[in-house]
């Protein structure tokens, strides 16, 4: 059986901040741009992983939801709570340099973690933490 990842989802609450972000930030390419019942996705990805799409989806992506679910999961992403990704990337540090001179909020500058990575993080602009690591080399 073969298994790859297609799609993974980050829930954003302004999408054009969210590019400003992903797009102009990070150089992710914008693949798709749709709306529906007012609201919005945007697949984006890294042109050198063409088969592997990242989805800037609202916190709750579905028109029927409940509205308390709705502010609950809003809630969850202003505090920072749900899950971010994690990218590879081949020099953490110019990626961090990158980054930062871009305006992305900074939550931990390089360093060599004992779990085997060297890695940064930042906050996007909806809350969610993103880390770019790589492996360290023994």
């Amino acid at each position: 059986m073969d298994i790859n990842l297609s799609q993974c989802f980050i829930a954003v609450d302004d999408h054009d901040k969210a590019l400003t972000f992903y797009r102009d930030a990070l150089g992710l390419e914008v693949r798709n741009d749709v709306g529906y019942a007012g609201m919005r996705w945007v697949t984006l990805g890294s042109p050198t992983q063409p088969d592997v799409e990242i989805v800037l989806e609202p916190p709750v992506a579905d028109p029927h939801a409940d509205p308390a679910d709705r502010q609950a999961a809003a809630d969850l992403l202003a505090k920072g709570m749900l899950r971010g990704v994690i990218f590879r990337t081949d020099d953490v540090d110019a990626t961090f340099e990158t980054i930062r001179a871009a305006g992305g909020e900074v939550l931990q500058e390089p360093v060599d973690q004992p779990y085997g990575v060297r890695d940064c993080a930042f906050r996007d602009p909806s809350g969610n933490q993103i880390r770019f690591s790589r492996p360290r080399t023994p």
